[in-house]
């Protein structure tokens, strides 16, 4: 029995050993290691930015000896970036003699008088100087619809021929 005492003992001491160094290896893994740390920042610029686009006015068949004006609309998008202040100006279009107050539309030598306004009653002029005739907003960074409300005159003394103009549009931001 002595022997068998002696054998266990031998086993157990070995086992506590195997057991300690496992431990301590166990301590040693989950020790922290030696670190340094450092930070960097993080930095992006949005600049201002404006897009505009317009659709085209089409008074159609005009009749000279009606004395019924022919008021048309044309719908202005504008997308601008998010908190940018803007301002869209209409000039006075290419017609010879041209304001904004009272545009004109050509065919050869021939004109046809019309305006573009702001307002559905067609009472304030939509120009190109800002802060005077334009219309101001402010970007949302989504897509803003503006409609122009044109009249064309009536009882104009006009030749027969295909009459056009170009307007700009410009967004100032």
């Amino acid at each position: 029995m002595n022997k068998i005492y002696q054998a266990f003992k031998t086993a157990s001491g070995k086992l506590l050993a195997l057991a300690s160094v496992m431990l301590l290896g166990a301590f040693a893994a989950s020790a922290p290691a030696a670190a340094q740390t450092d930070t960097f920042q993080v930095t992006a610029t949005v600049n201002a930015s404006c897009s505009v686009t317009a659709t085209d006015l089409a008074f159609g068949v005009y009749d000279p000896f009606s004395a019924t004006d022919i008021d048309g609309t044309v719908t202005l998008q504008v997308l601008c970036t998010n908190t940018t202040d803007y301002d869209i100006g209409l000039d006075e279009g290419v017609g010879q003699g041209a304001t904004v107050a009272v545009r004109v539309m050509e065919s050869g030598a021939n004109d046809l008088t019309y305006s573009i306004y702001q307002n559905t009653q067609r009472t304030t002029v939509w120009g190109d100087t800002v802060g005077v005739d334009t219309v101001s907003d402010t970007g949302t960074g989504t897509t803003q619809t503006f409609t122009a409300y044109a009249r064309l005159f009536a009882l104009q003394n006009a030749a027969p021929g295909a009459y056009s103009d170009t307007v700009t549009v410009t967004v100032t931001f």
